[in-house]
């Protein structure tokens, strides 16, 4: 079964921080675009950030920008998230995905059904 994993999430204060983690299951995606995504409680599923294969070009949708960090090591084949300056807005369920471009992040990024691969998401609540 070919999937990605996302972990890390969890309840932190607002102002605080977290680093998510995309694993895959099943296949290698070294050269692979990867993008985060999130869903909160009764609203739609939106882009976050995307990062090339390479790891040499990251998008970033206006909600996060200036305050996540997309990064990825390859030889661990892990994506990483890092969400600093959390608001009680970036209260959702994170998912990662592969992007059906490739190497690529896909224009826009933040498109889901431009995405494939999605695994079991990771919660991440900001309250006080």
């Amino acid at each position: 079964d070919v999937q990605l994993q996302a972990s890390g999430g969890g309840l932190v204060q607002p102002g605080g921080f977290l680093k998510l983690s995309c694993v895959p299951s099943g296949f290698p995606f070294d050269d692979l675009a990867i993008a985060w995504f999130r869903q909160a409680p009764g609203k739609e599923r939106e882009g976050v950030s995307c990062i090339t294969g390479r790891g040499t070009n990251s998008y970033y949708t206006t909600p996060v920008k200036g305050r996540f960090t997309i990064s990825r090591d390859n030889a661990k084949s892990t994506v990483y998230l890092q969400m600093n300056t959390l608001k009680r807005e970036d209260t959702a369920v994170y998912y990662c995905a592969v992007s059906a471009f490739g190497s690529g992040c896909p224009a826009p990024f933040y498109v889901g059904r431009w995405y494939d691969n999605w695994g079991q998401g990771t919660q991440v609540t900001v309250s006080s």
